[in-house]
C-alpha cells in the first residue's frame, strides 16, 4: 500500500509498504478522508517543535472499520474517525481525566506515524463511532474538537467578548464554538479574506485586520472599553502570542491553542494588574469530540464551509507545498482515497 512521508523539512515523498498486521488491542481503519493541518504544514516547514522525521503525516482522518481490536459497540465496515492522541493511562494527566495531555502522549501523525496512507492501525480505545456523518464531516471533527476544548478551559460565559486571533482553520473553529457557547466573537487576522470569510459564512459580528487598524482602539470601542474578558490564540505566531497580553480585560483569560518554539514575552505589572488568568490548551477529548459531532449533527456547526481544496490521494505531494501559499487561499484542503 501506499504512504505518504515527510523525509525531512521540505522534502514530501509518496513510497509502498506492507499493509499493518492485525495487533491485539488495535483496530484497522482504511483511511477514506484526510484533513490537512497546521500541525503537517508546520512539519513540512520544520516549524514545529514536537516533530521528528521521517514522518508519515495525517492525524484528521475518517475511514471504514476494517477491525474492531475488541472496541466494544463498534462492527466491521462502520464509518468511524478516532482520538489521535494515544495516551498512556497512568501518569498524573491521565488519573486527572485530562488524557488529552498525557505525560507519555503519542499524536499520530507528530510522534508516531500518522495517517497518510491507504490502511493504519490505531488503538481500540481511541475509535469514535460516525454517528451518520460524512467523511468529509468527520474529518474536520478533530481541528474542530480543538477549538470546542479551548473554549470549554476558558469556561466561556454568555455574553462574554471572546477575541480569537488567528483565522486559520483551528481559530475557525475556536470562533464556531465560541458563538455556541453564547460569546460575542471578534475575529482578529491580517488576512482581509479570511476576515471577510468570518463575517459572512461563520456570521462572527465583530473583525479586526491587525495590518491596518489600531486594534486597542477598536477593542474598546467594541467592548465599551471594557476589552475582551477571554482572548484566545490561534496563530503560533510569537509576535501575535506577546502582543495578545495587551488585550485581555481585568480579571480576563488568555488561553494559548497556538504553538511556537520561542520565549513568551509579557509586562509582569501590566499582567499582574490585571489578575489575568494564563492558559494553555492542547489537543482534545473524548467530550469535545462528541460535543462537536453533536453540534454538527444540530445544524449548529457547517464543515463544508470550511473545505476548500480538494485532492486526490496521489496528487497529495505534487499540490502539498502550494498549501503554504497564503495566495492559495487554503482554509481546510482534503485528500480522498
Amino acid at each position: 500500500m501506499k504512504a505518504i512521508v515527510c523525509e525531512e523539512p521540505g522534502i514530501l515523498i509518496s513510497r509502498e509498504q506492507e499493509k499493518p498486521e492485525i495487533k491485539e488491542g488495535y483496530a484497522q481503519i482504511r483511511i477514506r478522508r484526510i484533513g490537512i493541518c497546521g500541525t503537517d504544514l508546520h512539519a513540512f516547514e520544520g516549524t514545529q517543535p514536537y516533530f521528528n522525521y521521517p514522518r508519515i503525516l495525517g492525524h484528521e482522518l475518517s475511514g471504514e472499520l476494517v477491525e474492531t481490536g475488541g472496541a466494544q459497540g463498534f462492527e466491521k465496515g462502520e464509518t468511524v474517525t478516532f482520538i489521535p492522541y494515544f495516551n498512556c493511562g497512568f501518569c498524573i494527566a491521565c488519573r486527572s481525566e485530562k488524557p488529552n495531555c498525557c505525560t507519555q502522549i503519542k499524536v499520530c501523525g507528530v510522534h508516531v506515524d500518522g495517517g497518510m496512507t491507504e490502511c493504519l492501525n490505531v488503538p481500540a480505545y481511541s475509535l469514535v463511532h460516525g454517528e451518520g456523518l460524512s467523511f468529509d464531516e468527520l474529518a474536520l471533527v478533530e481541528p474542530l474538537a480543538i477549538g470546542a476544548h479551548s473554549i470549554r478551559r476558558a469556561a466561556v460565559k454568555p455574553g462574554e467578548f471572546v477575541l480569537v486571533i488567528g483565522a486559520g482553520p483551528i481559530g475557525l473553529g475556536i470562533m464556531e464554538f465560541a458563538r455556541i457557547a453564547g460569546a460575542q466573537v471578534i475575529a482578529m487576522d491580517i488576512n482581509a479574506k479570511r476576515l471577510d470569510f468570518c463575517a459572512k459564512r461563520l456570521k462572527v459580528q465583530h473583525t479586526i485586520n491587525a495590518s491596518t487598524e489600531g486594534v486597542i482602539e477598536v477593542l474598546k470601542n467594541i467592548t465599551n472599553n471594557d476589552f475582551p474578558t477571554v482572548v484566545i490564540d490561534a496563530t503560533g505566531s510569537q509576535q501575535a502570542i506577546n502582543k495578545g497580553f495587551e488585550y485581555i480585560a481585568h480579571g480576563g483569560r488568555y488561553v494559548l491553542v497556538g504553538l511556537q518554539k520561542g520565549l513568551i514575552s509579557i509586562s509582569h505589572p501590566e499582567f499582574h494588574k490585571r489578575e489575568a488568568t494564563l492558559m494553555s490548551s492542547r489537543n482534545a477529548t473524548r467530550a469535545d469530540f462528541e460535543h462537536v459531532i453533536g453540534s454538527i449533527k444540530k445544524g449548529l456547526v457547517e464543515p463544508a464551509n470550511y473545505i476548500t481544496h480538494r485532492v486526490q490521494f496521489g496528487e497529495v505531494t505534487t499540490e502539498f507545498a502550494s498549501w503554504l501559499d497564503p495566495a492559495a487561499g487554503v482554509i481546510k484542503a482534503i485528500v480522498e482515497l
